[in-house]
Parts: structure tokens; C-alpha cells; sequence
């Protein structure tokens, strides 16, 4: 009989890379699975942070949550139900993003 033995450490191999955002922007979760970093932000304390942030949308973009394109926002609360489209305008009180910045702490 086979087993697995599990680690008892974490291992995260999100990449993140550093690119030129437009003013506000301090980072993004692409649909490919990484993570982009606007490169003048320089503080390691927020770097952690964005990181933080941008990991739960990449979750639930891979759980099949959370979905967007040029023009909108899909989300969905479970599998089992069907996205809402919110406009590419949100704000922090967005649910997806309300779950992110819950994430950073």
C-alpha cells in the first residue's frame, strides 16, 4: 500500500514578476496564474502585502471564482453558482476584493 508524506512546510511557486503599472496600480493577479508587481514600489513591508493580496485573487481565479476580461469582472461566491459581471470599475467594497484585502492581514 502507497502513501504520501505531505511536507511541513508550505511551498508557494506563484511567480511575480516586476513591470511599469499605470499610476495606482500596485499590483495584479493574471489569469495565467502570476502575480505583477508595479516596479517603483520598493517598500518590502507592502511588496508583502500586494503579494498577499494578489495570492487570494490567483486562488479563486484557479478555484474557478473569479474570471475577467478587457471590459468586465465575473465572480461568484461558489462553484455551484452563477457569476455576476461587475463593470471593470470597482472599489474596495467589491466582494472579491473584500476577501483580498481580508487576505493581507
Amino acid at each position: 500500500m502507497a502513501f504520501k508524506l505531505k511536507p511541513p512546510y508550505k511551498i508557494d511557486n506563484t511567480p511575480v514578476y516586476y513591470v511599469k503599472e499605470e499610476d495606482g496600480v500596485l499590483g495584479r493577479a493574471q489569469l495565467c496564474g502570476s502575480i505583477t508587481i508595479n516596479d517603483k514600489v520598493r517598500d518590502p513591508k507592502q511588496i508583502k502585502e500586494i503579494i498577499k493580496h494578489e495570492s487570494q485573487h490567483v486562488k479563486d481565479i484557479k478555484n474557478g471564482l473569479l474570471w475577467y476580461d478587457d471590459k468586465n469582472v465575473y465572480y461568484r461566491t461558489s462553484k455551484n453558482k452563477p457569476f455576476k459581471k461587475y463593470s471593470k470599475k470597482y472599489s474596495k467594497t467589491s466582494p472579491w476584493e473584500k476577501k483580498a484585502y481580508k487576505n493581507e492581514k
